[in-house]
């Protein structure tokens, strides 16, 4: 044998006969799929590890018999069987097995058109399900303002799970219990709203199930459409005009921009605007902030403020970080802003109310429009938030076929925008829509050459610098919110070198949210960034300081850039957030516990400041004391006050920085000791 062929039978493997490189895939299952061979899975995504539990991509291996190919590692000269008479029918058992205990409400379930279940069901010939069901229907949890989540079509896969704490750094929700208690949970049991999800989504948009789906606004919509003393228009995200499509079989990527808007009018909306128009307004608004900072000494880098799955973690995970985001109003707010302060003087409204409505790719919008800072006079800036899907459906009800609509245009002014406001859409986005304004402002001239394309890609984590008139600007820009962990970690430290750091929740950005239609395809995402930076290169206008509409806007309504109105307006304020709803874990044994509440925070600063040890001094000194029948110790989580961890309550005293002797002083004042 030559060396040639030596080397050939070292890098290959056979999947059915079919002699298959191995080309660094981490298993064999990604080797057949390279080839075509669609091995079915539940559990398996290429962006999260490796958990092996559906047990739906057994193959047969010659020397090893049924193996899960997820799990297996490609070896030269492997031998592999995918469809064999073991392998079939063990996934069909695998598989009554979950239909079993699932709830079979299919021709109602909001996931039945791309349930991954269904279609393995169908696939593998299942007509009968021979196992009885155990009959113990839970409660949905219906308590989020952007998901809701129903147990019973969970089949235990864990791609929620592993995709909250491995792409969002999270952690939301996890298994809980044992055996045929096993269950996907929020901590402590809780509701969604009680935790500390963010809202991103990203879990419906890996369940291969219903069991956790965006929140339907469309009965809400369709009632304020049909009333006759509401005026109502529509904003659209860049992203939507770039999935709608494929909710009507077309490829993914088709730009329906035309269509959308013919079809939002057909369903009854006055008027149909472009979120890109306030995209451009955010990078005017932003740009300048950014400027202002980086020319005089201000708090750097900058984060983005567009993305409220973002926003709500900075705002539970970091407090000290919030002077580093910027205070502009997302696009979707911005634009809320703008059009009640613009429409009531273009639209005779002859007194009826002005609802504005969002289409977006996103589920986090839905709680951002929800929020108190956002509803002034008991009136929201936003209304309602429908996703991209939940429109498709819309105009399914209706009986409208996007492809055999005529293509309409945007309604002015508000519908008018520029290449850098599309951008918006995708990971990246953002920082270049900044960088076209910035840089140009630096350079008092001109840009040539619009476009960033170091900032462009889908690495988590992914750093450029742009030099401008000698000035270095040192970027970042984050992918899925865990991989902001460095970047915070070096701002604590003190270490950061960078001045503009863009975080987007979904990896992939906007395109890719957990509004848009549910797919398999794992080219989507390209597909669907590709049509974005394209829709780009159409429009007339790539820099958002060039968009004529918004100049006139400004100098109509507002008092320039940056000016006082503008920032009233546009602008907005961020708090810390409670990441959990207090949860008391009794810590004493038995009923003896006493009547004076004492609770230790063991939430995340706390913990790191120390309250784990100082919480097992108290309970050592309760006990040492004989105070049990006098004391409740409880361990408790968040008190609002990470800043002055850690956090002790006694009674009714809060004691920040608490120290175990200021805990022991309070905690003799309460009782009336003597001080010890």
């Amino acid at each position: 044998m030559n060396s040639n062929t030596k080397d050939t039978v070292k890098e290959t493997l056979f999947v059915d006969g079919k002699e298959l490189p191995i080309n660094g895939e981490r298993n064999v299952l990604e080797v057949a799929r390279k080839a075509g061979i669609d091995i079915p899975t539940f559990c398996y995504h290429s962006e999260l590890s490796v958990y092996g539990a559906c047990r739906l991509c057994l193959v047969e291996i010659e020397g090893r018999g049924i193996q899960a190919s997820c799990s297996v590692t490609p070896e030269p000269g492997m031998r592999i069987r995918t469809n064999t008479k073991q392998v079939r029918d063990i996934r069909k058992i695998s598989l009554e097995l979950i239909l079993a205990n699932h709830d079979l409400s299919c021709p109602t379930c909001s996931r039945s058109a791309t349930c991954r279940l269904r279609e393995l069901a169908d696939r593998m010939g299942i007509s009968d399900i021979r196992y009885k069901a155990i009959e113990q229907k839970a409660p949905l949890d219906h308590s989020s303002l952007s998901l809701v989540r129903d147990p019973n079509k969970c089949v235990l896969c864990g791609d929620c799970v592993r995709a909250c704490e491995e792409l969002q750094g999270v952690g939301a929700i996890d298994f809980a219990f044992r055996g045929a208690d096993s269950a996907v949970l929020p901590a402590f049991n809780q509701d969604l709203a009680e935790v500390e999800c963010v809202n991103c989504g990203l879990c419906a948009t890996v369940c291969p199930t219903g069991a956790l789906t965006p929140r339907s606004e469309i009965e809400e919509v369709w009632d304020a459409l049909d009333d006759p003393d509401k005026v109502v228009v529509a904003q659209m995200a860049p992203a939507v005009r770039v999935g709608l499509g494929e909710y009507f079989g077309m490829e993914p990527g088709s730009v329906t921009t035309g269509q959308a808007v013919s079809a939002l009018k057909a369903i009854g909306f006055d008027k149909v605007f472009d979120t890109s128009f306030t995209a451009d307004m955010t990078v005017l608004e932003e740009g300048e902030e950014f400027l202002d900072r980086f020319r005089n000494n201000g708090v750097l880098p900058l984060f983005t403020s567009c993305c409220p799955a973002w926003v709500k973690y900075a705002e539970q995970y970091g407090p000290d970080l919030l002077p580093h985001l910027s205070s502009c109003k997302s696009p979707q707010q911005m634009f809320g802003s703008v059009a009640r302060r613009v429409l009531p003087g273009m639209m005779d409204l002859e007194g009826k109310e002005l609802v504005i409505v969002s289409v977006m790719p996103c589920t986090a919008k839905k709680f951002e429009a929800k929020q108190e800072k956002f509803i002034h006079d008991g009136v929201p800036e936003v209304n309602h938030v429908i996703t991209t899907a939940e429109l498709g459906l819309m105009l399914r009800q209706c009986g409208l076929q996007l492809a055999n609509l005529e293509a309409a245009s945007f309604d002015m002014p508000l519908g008018f925008k520029t290449g850098a406001g599309v951008l918006f859409g995708v990971t990246g986005g953002v920082t270049e829509a900044v960088l076209r304004y910035a840089v140009e402002e630096v350079q008092g001239k001109a840009l040539e050459n619009v476009d960033f394309r170091e900032v462009r890609g889908e690495q988590g984590l992914r750093e450029a610098t742009v030099t401008v008139e000698g000035v270095a600007l040192r970027l970042a820009i984050v992918n899925g919110l865990a991989q902001a962990a460095p970047v915070i970690e070096s701002i604590r430290k003190g270490t950061s070198p960078y001045h503009l750091v863009e975080v987007m929740a979904c990896p992939g950005g906007c395109v890719a949210g957990a509004g848009q239609p549910h797919t398999f395809n794992p080219a989507a995402r390209q597909q669907r960034t590709q049509a974005i930076y394209d829709t780009d290169k159409t429009l007339d206008f790539h820099k958002s300081q060039e968009n004529p509409e918004l100049a006139k806007c400004y100098a109509e309504h507002f008092d320039g850039v940056g000016g006082k109105t503008a920032h009233e307006l546009l602008h907005t304020n961020y708090t810390h957030r409670k990441r959990l709803h207090e949860v008391d874990l009794a810590l004493q044994e038995g009923e003896s516990q006493g009547t004076l509440p004492v609770q230790v925070c063991v939430g995340t600063n706390c913990f790191l400041n120390g309250s784990q040890e100082l919480l097992r001094k108290l309970m050592a000194h309760v006990d040492q004391n004989g105070l049990n029948d006098q004391v409740s110790l409880t361990a408790t989580f968040c008190m609002e006050n990470c800043g002055k961890s850690p956090n002790v309550r006694v009674g009714d005293t809060h004691l920040e920085a608490c120290t175990f002797e200021s805990a022991c002083a309070a905690l003799d004042k309460h009782l009336g000791c003597v001080p010890r």
